[in-house]
């Protein structure tokens, strides 16, 4: 019989009768001669007329051409449209029409009728479900009663089960499972996500189990990979245990989950020359019935063959190639029950192939891409901050949405002479690996004038002039903060950043009062600095607008959820206690709903403990010889009066060496501090811009040596730069 294309949506009235569809197209009746006779139609279900028409109406529901019925009418067959059941209680005979026990014309008085389509008159001899009924019996037809038998597949002839997946058999069904598998692939974003995504839309649809095979280790971009081809099972899916009752696609024993995921991590090492490599270079996907599939099966799966592979085309191994080598291998199984492969399979194979490649190529990439670029931004940010006398630090960093990650924010911690740090925090506009770039320009760029000792605003006015040399459209905001510890003070300036928020230590919480100024980048404007009290045990947060601002809410609605999440914080560990610094972070993080994570987020968090007077020793020195022996009587005294006895010699030693030079070039008076906090500092300061570096002595110098012992014997020593001078400091543990 040939075969045609079925529909079944409703066709339009007045379709062609000679179209291929057949009964599917309902017939238009032609327009009939005055005084001609309506022809007969039989119905299913209803009491046919007698013959001859005797009765009123006789042929009122007629088919159309009856009253030819000197013309032997040519019966038309219809085709069967597949995948629909043979109706029980019957076969289809020819090309489908059910004839009944006319007289051999379409105007017979008997009929057979299917789907009340058409009718079959005459003396056929084939059977229908339930045959109209004869001329002379006048009684309607029986209703039907359906069975359930199973429905042979059309171009094998082998049954299919009730519930099994019904094989592709046509080229429709096979472009419209492609065109649904690909997009299912392609919504995938990284590895696994596109590798789930094939088998899912394989199994049970086209398969029903599926291998899926990847290099190790996936080579990116171009990179020529070393060593051995060595494939993984990355993953493997196949038609759940209590759907498959009927013994398709199984493992030689019914593994439990587990040993599914350990058979997930064995390897498999292809030999140059072997069947698998050849079968790999073949790119082409081939059934495991041919000769060299089945000598590269055993190396795919194993000599222990955990699975038992199905015989007949009821397996495809389809190299998958990306855009420049082969990356992996998937292997399609049908189990015994289900119709075989067909050749036109091996296409739809190849497609699923392609696209996966592609996109596991396209995901690698990816992949790699974003690594490197939250790698470069994440190397910009500080490691690790600083101890810092006096202040406690904490901070948090958050990347955008996972399509935007990288982004310019920052913060930093920097010491400063004195005790003193820096505490930064900057955006800069934009997301992509030129805003991280930036981002790491302005950060070293800030650390350098940090290290000049510069008032906030000048290092702002600097940053702004960078800022224009790195291009025109370079633009950022920041916030620069001094913290002196020993004034219990700090100093502020602003350049169009979102204000920062103090919380006191009886819980209250307040937005600083700072001139907002204008963006680094603007050029040609003003940076205003304030200074203002900063008590001890208090908080003070610097954040990135990404913590305050999303799609949901403007900037100074979410500063305000900040401070009441903060003083809300501040109420939960009474006001006497401060709440933890780490937790107090994770808390302010917690404000954030699922919409606000359209920017990148940086935190950062100082605790004020200050240095108490009591703990802080000054002097000044003129630059005389007798400077270096009353530096010594000084620190002595403090010493005795700090209980710190113990460090005496050390101190007086250390000090002794760093007064000596500092007064053998200096021209104005000599500075001298201690320091008491969890370590004892000392810092000598005088007006010689010119650091000293340590160099090894020889033996025939008579100097030289004053900063090889401070280096053995002190915790950390350094010096620093100032605008008037420098300081040089160093560290010793107490006790």
């Amino acid at each position: 019989m040939t075969e045609h294309p079925t529909s079944f949506d409703r066709p339009p009235t007045g379709g062609d009768p000679t179209d291929p569809r057949g009964a599917l197209l309902r017939t238009p009746v032609p327009p009939r001669a005055p005084g001609a006779a309506l022809p007969a139609q039989g119905r299913t279900g209803e009491t046919p007329p007698a013959a001859g028409g005797d009765s009123p109406g006789a042929f009122e529901h007629s088919q159309p051409g009856a009253e030819q019925a000197a013309e032997p009418a040519t019966h038309r067959p219809r085709p069967v449209p597949e995948g629909v059941p043979v109706q029980p209680g019957g076969a289809r005979t020819g090309a489908g029409a059910l004839p009944g026990t006319g007289t051999g014309t379409e105007a017979g008085t008997g009929a057979g009728t299917e789907a009340g389509a058409e009718t079959g008159a005459g003396t056929g001899t084939g059977s229908a479900p339930h045959p109209g009924p004869g001329p002379a019996s006048g009684t309607p037809a029986e209703p039907r009663h359906p069975a359930a038998p199973l429905e042979p597949e059309r171009r094998t002839g082998q049954p299919t089960a009730p519930g099994r997946p019904t094989p592709m058999r046509r080229d429709g069904d096979r472009l419209r499972f492609v065109g649904a598998a690909t997009r299912r692939i392609a919504r995938g974003m990284d590895l696994d996500e596109i590798v789930m995504g094939l088998c899912r839309a394989t199994v049970p649809t086209f398969a029903d189990a599926i291998l899926v095979y990847l290099r190790e280790p996936l080579p990116v971009g171009d990179e020529r990979p070393t060593g051995p081809l060595v494939l993984r099972l990355r993953r493997t899916d196949r038609i759940p245990v209590e759907r498959d009752t009927e013994g398709g696609f199984t493992p030689a024993a019914q593994p439990e989950p587990s040993d599914l995921e350990a058979v997930g991590s064995e390897l498999c090492e292809v030999r140059p020359g072997s069947a698998l490599a050849e079968v790999l270079r073949g790119v082409r996907p081939v059934f495991t019935d041919t000769p060299a599939a089945l000598a590269a099966l055993p190396e795919l799966l194993g000599d222990g063959e955990d699975f038992a592979v199905p015989d007949g085309r009821r397996a495809i191994l389809a190299p998958l190639r990306g855009r420049r080598r082969v990356i992996g291998a998937a292997l399609f199984l049908r189990g015994p029950e289900r119709v075989a492969f067909e050749a036109d399979d091996l296409l739809v194979a190849a497609q699923l192939a392609t696209h996966s490649a592609l996109g596991i190529d396209k995901a690698v990439l990816y992949g790699r891409e974003a690594y490197i670029a939250d790698e470069l931004q994440r190397t910009m940010l500080p490691e690790n901050l600083p101890r810092c006398t006096g202040v406690r630090l904490a901070s948090r960093y958050l990347p955008a949405a996972e399509t935007a990650r990288v982004g310019g924010d920052w913060y930093d911690a920097i010491p400063l002479p004195g005790s003193r740090v820096a505490l930064v925090v900057g955006d800069v506009m934009g997301h992509s690996m030129t805003s991280a770039a930036i981002m790491g320009q302005l950060r070293t760029t800030a650390q350098t004038l940090a290290g000049l000792d510069l008032p906030p605003q000048e290092v702002l006015h600097h940053l702004d002039e960078q800022a224009q040399r790195l291009g025109s459209d370079r633009m950022a905001t920041c916030l620069y903060a001094v913290y002196d510890p020993v004034a219990h003070r700090i100093t502020v300036a602003n350049a169009g950043h979102p204000p920062p928020v103090l919380l006191h230590m009886d819980g209250h919480a307040e937005v600083l009062r700072v001139p907002a100024g204008a963006p680094i980048g603007v050029g040609g404007v003003d940076f205003e600095a304030v200074e203002l009290d900063a008590p001890a045990g208090a908080t003070l947060l610097l954040y990135t607008d990404g913590l305050v601002e999303s799609r949901l809410r403007d900037v100074w609605t979410g500063i305000e959820q900040l401070r009441e999440r903060l003083a809300a914080t501040a109420r939960l560990t009474g006001p006497d206690h401060p709440p933890p610094l780490e937790a107090l972070c994770d808390e302010v993080l917690d404000m954030l709903g699922p919409g606000d994570r359209d920017d990148d987020i940086a935190l950062l968090a100082a605790r004020f403990d200050g240095i108490a007077p009591s703990d802080v020793a000054y002097w000044f020195l003129e630059p005389e010889d007798a400077a270096p022996g009353r530096a010594r009587r000084l620190a002595r005294h403090a010493l005795a009066r700090w209980g710190m006895e113990d460090l005496t010699d050390s101190v007086e030693l250390l000090v002794s060496e760093v007064v000596t030079n500092a007064v053998r070039y200096a021209t104005k008076p000599v500075t001298l501090r201690l320091l008491r906090t969890d370590v004892l500092r000392c810092e000598v300061g005088d007006d010689v811009p010119q650091l000293p570096r340590l160099r090894q002595a020889r033996a025939t110098d008579e100097g030289g040596r004053g900063l090889y012992l401070v280096n053995r014997l002190a915790r950390r020593w350094g010096a620093t730069r100032l605008s008037t001078g420098k300081v040089v400091w160093f560290e010793l543990n107490r006790g």
